[in-house]
Parts: structure tokens; sequence; C-alpha cells
């Protein structure tokens, strides 16, 4: 059974401005991407952390 951790689990989003970019990063996950705005940079760190958790399940989720 595949669980799927976005729906049933809140995750940390940090955004913040480096040069001409927006980076969001996901510090329970460890999951980072960049966008040109922030919408973008946390679109794809939702994306970033949807494909991570696919490859590496949480561990002991009650």
């Amino acid at each position: 059974m595949q669980v799927d951790y976005m729906k049933t689990h809140s995750f940390t989003a940090i955004v913040y401005k480096e040069d001409d970019v927006y980076i969001a990063e996901c510090p329970e996950i460890g999951t980072v991407d960049q966008g040109e705005t922030i919408e973008q940079a946390i679109a794809g760190l939702k994306e970033a952390t949807r494909l991570y958790l696919e490859e590496f399940p949480l561990q002991n989720v009650l």
C-alpha cells in the first residue's frame, strides 16, 4: 500500500530570496527547489517532496 504523505502530513516550507530566484526548502524531508516567484518555488518544492517520498517513504508513521 502506498501512502500519499502530501495528503496525510503537513510539512514546513522555508522560502527566501537569493539573488534573482526564490528558494524553498522542506527541513523535515531535506528537499529544496527554486523558482522565479514564491509560488513557483513552493510548487516545485511540493513536487520534489512528493517524488522523494515515493522513493523513500517515511519510517515509523503511525
